[in-house]
């Protein structure tokens, strides 16, 4: 089922994405590992990577946890 959101792909959801992407990369951390540790579906992390959803803030603060780093730091990474 496509995402319809009016939201997907949104400058600001692609440079949350790209910067979860880089941060977990220099963890060295797959996109299926940080998936599990933030108790979160492989496919939904994927789409969170690539700005197709719209994070809710307590997926965004299980994501950091999950990285251990701040949701501040996620933010200050993707220049927002």
């Amino acid at each position: 089922m496509p995402n319809l959101s009016r939201h997907r792909q949104d400058p600001l959801l692609v440079a949350l994405g790209v910067a979860i992407r880089q941060v977990r990369k220099k963890k060295q951390i797959s996109q299926e590992k940080l998936a599990l540790v933030a108790e979160l579906d492989r496919s939904y992390m994927g789409q969170v990577e690539r700005g197709d959803n719209n994070v809710a803030l307590l997926t965004l603060a299980r994501i950091a946890a999950a990285l251990e780093v701040s949701i501040s730091d996620l933010l200050i990474e993707a220049g927002l």
